[in-house]
């Protein structure tokens, strides 16, 4: 629950200077590290450097993440015993990941723990300091209310996907509150289905003080989560679900389906763990 312990209104303004810092920090030792390192292990370093700043960004806003079904091993450099989720198959296509969103909160969750590049809102582009991190991890930006906007995503995702690049997408299209997991826009599961991509559906909720992101400012949603000294999370990934050969529409409800079925599980896990 949040306190009203005087340190609680510190929260946001400490944690907002230590977010500018490590954004631009990090940001400085990404492009050192691809300066130095071969053409062909750049991915890599793009994925190691986005991993260590969304893990740095978990402690620094206090997430404290119980994860279930993350089936990546640690590469070097990794801290030991965190998991992740690979961001290609076997094969060397693209997964799409497919997740619940509640939080601004879930883009840090996303960083720390999945190979992915994120499909996100227009403007967040032009965004102070987050719009420059987003740009140079290879965010795909979407403008929901244009037609040719989605189509031209739906070709990067496709893109991406065939050239081995995870992509996770928020398919209900905006955060909502509770548990209950809305319907889910087509564009993710075409591309998917185009190319032939599995897909991985993951499931998150937030315990304690409320984290959702519905009706108010990013500003103001960020300081009333900023001020609560912990927040604790539950993530939980399945199986991943065969695309060859299936109905766009027909994917998408299987996904729905696990997705909800895994933020149940999540749901349990939190309540399990008091």
């Amino acid at each position: 629950m949040v306190s009203a312990r005087p340190l609680d209104a510190l929260r946001f303004p400490l944690r907002t200077a230590g977010f500018v810092g490590l954004t631009f920090g990090m940001y400085g030792l990404l492009e050192i590290d691809t300066a130095i390192s071969r053409a062909a292990d750049r991915e890599v370093v793009l994925h190691t450097w986005m991993r260590r700043y969304g893990r740095a960004l978990l402690k620094l806003y206090g997430l404290d993440v119980r994860a279930g079904g993350l089936y990546g091993g640690e590469p070097a450099g990794d801290p030991a015993g965190a998991g992740y989720c690979p961001g290609r198959d076997s094969a060397g296509l693209g997964r799409l990941f497919v997740m619940n969103h509640r939080s601004a909160l879930d883009i840090m969750v996303t960083l720390a723990f999945f190979e992915a590049t994120v499909v996100s809102r227009a403007d967040l582009a032009g965004w102070p300091v987050i719009g420059m991190a987003a740009r140079r991890v290879g965010t795909l930006f979407v403008d929901r209310s244009s037609k040719r906007s989605g189509s031209a995503v739906v070709q990067a995702m496709c893109a991406a996907l065939t050239s081995g690049r995870g992509v996770m997408v928020y398919p209900e299209g905006t955060t909502f509150s509770g548990d209950e997991v809305r319907p889910f826009r087509a564009g993710g599961f075409t591309a998917a289905c185009r190319v032939g991509a599995e897909i991985v559906p993951v499931g998150l909720v937030y315990g304690g003080a409320e984290s959702s992101y519905v009706d108010e400012s990013f500003t103001a949603h960020m300081a009333r989560v900023s001020r609560t000294r912990r927040i604790p999370v539950a993530l939980e990934v399945g199986a991943p679900i065969a695309t060859v050969g299936q109905d766009v529409g027909e994917v998408r409800d299987e996904s729905h389906r696990a997705v909800q079925a895994l933020v149940d599980r999540a749901r349990a896990r939190l309540a399990a763990d008091g």
